[in-house]
């Protein structure tokens, strides 16, 4: 869409949404739109990080993956909302509001986050694509919630300047759109290499597109296996896995070394103890001013000793090293994104995180992956299918997520926004 058609939805649809913080007028550039969720930095804006007082007041730089989409002819038209510091996968905010999941009108629901306001945008199509960052699973999260494609991809593609970090050994740069083929597709944009820290080469989405995953052979998680999982995800993922086999894809289910459960708290170490270091002083100086869920997160890292911390460092490459070991008998692991529907909001539980008892691997183990639309529940809320694939092995995971979306029967489906109209 051009960014005055963006301007226009937005306009239309996006006060009650609330997918934005910040809307350019005009937008910078002049080509299809994308917007940017408020972690990554855009030159002169402020970058908010979900926050009252802005994590930078005025970035002197685009962040890198900024920078080479508007140098493609990219046009940005905003910033988008995230849960505080990314710090969260539920897409609340309680210090500055959260946005509104669009196939609810009538209920507040849980977006997903933390790229809460990304997925929002996409799916409301108030942009072609948007930027969010994935620490343990915050793009693919609110993919699922929102009905749209997540591509998160392995550390090292995409270069991480100008993003504020959560997590520095787990954060990525991943891509939300409607399509497989405009994720990937932006994903080789912003995969350039970089001099800081992206040096693997540049992502070939047009090859992995084209790719023919006949005879491919991909393992997946029983449904009996994977805990807290409802009975209506559970239902679009065995729809799924038959859509994958229609496509002649050889589907084994399987049980890999540990459940991808088990990989949920030794991500959440890392997390609060990378967190803690790179934001404590920060904290410790608003405090005040921020959703307190968010700061009892970040205080558990406080109590994470560096032997500690040094220790779930050397755990998580022998992790690594014994799951890519067995998943190298495989082209991917399917599973659902996420074990439940979105919720509303009132219902949350900000004690527990089950959007993200499945995703939390995908940073921990340094996979690739994606989340791909697979229906809609009997309430009428998407589900998500997630492929995770081999390290470093975007191209495979891109294949899969294209393959599985042209027999999904998804492509088209949009929420009805008529009860968000201005």
């Amino acid at each position: 869409m051009t960014p005055t058609q963006a301007k226009e939805r937005i306009d239309r649809f996006g006060g009650k949404l609330n997918a934005f913080t910040q809307v350019f007028e005009p937008a910078a550039g002049d080509g299809p739109t994308f917007a940017i969720k408020d972690m990554i930095d855009f030159a002169g804006v402020p970058t908010g990080g979900g926050g009252r007082l802005p994590l930078d007041p005025s970035p002197a730089r685009h962040a890198a993956g900024v920078e080479r989409l508007l140098e493609a002819g990219w046009a940005a038209v905003g910033k988008t909302q995230t849960v505080e510091l990314a710090y969260g996968g539920w897409g609340t905010n309680r210090a500055v509001g959260g946005p509104w999941n669009p196939w609810d009108a009538e209920v507040h629901r849980a977006p997903g986050g933390s790229s809460s306001g990304s997925a929002v945008a996409v799916a409301a199509g108030l942009c072609d694509v948007a930027l969010g960052t994935d620490t343990g699973g915050s793009v693919r999260i609110p993919a699922a919630a929102c009905g749209v494609v997540g591509l998160k991809p392995g550390r090292g593609l995409v270069s991480l300047r100008g993003v504020h970090d959560l997590a520095p050994s787990l954060d990525t740069l991943g891509t939300l759109a409607r399509s497989v083929a405009d994720a990937a597709r932006v994903l080789e944009i912003i995969s350039r290499p970089d001099a800081a820290d992206a040096g693997r080469g540049t992502f070939d989405a047009e090859a992995a597109l084209k790719c023919d995953v006949r005879g491919w052979r991909v393992a997946a998680l029983a449904s009996g296996d994977i805990a807290d999982l409802e009975p209506e995800i559970a239902r679009l993922y065995l729809l799924a896995l038959e859509g994958l086999r229609a496509a002649d894809v050889d589907v084994v289910t399987t049980t890999p070394p540990r459940p991808l459960s088990a990989y949920f708290e030794p991500n959440g170490v890392l997390m609060a103890a990378e967190g803690w270091r790179l934001r404590g002083a920060w904290i410790e100086a608003h405090a005040d001013r921020m959703d307190p869920w968010i700061v009892s997160r970040f205080q558990v890292g406080r109590g994470i000793t560096d032997a500690q911390l040094d220790e779930a460092g050397r755990r998580q490459v022998e992790d690594q090293a014994e799951f890519q070991g067995w998943l190298s008998d495989y082209s991917a692991l399917i599973c659902p994104t996420a074990p439940i529907e979105a919720p509303p909001i009132a219902s949350v539980d900000e004690t527990v995180s089950p959007l993200s008892s499945l995703t939390r691997a995908g940073n921990y183990l340094d996979l690739p992956a994606a989340s791909v639309p697979c229906g809609l529940t009997g309430d009428g809320m998407p589900a998500g299918l997630q492929i995770m694939g081999g390290a470093q092995d975007e191209a495979s995971v891109v294949a899969l997520a294209a393959a599985f979306e042209r027999v999904s029967g998804w492509n088209g489906r949009v929420p009805d926004l008529s009860g968000f109209q201005a």
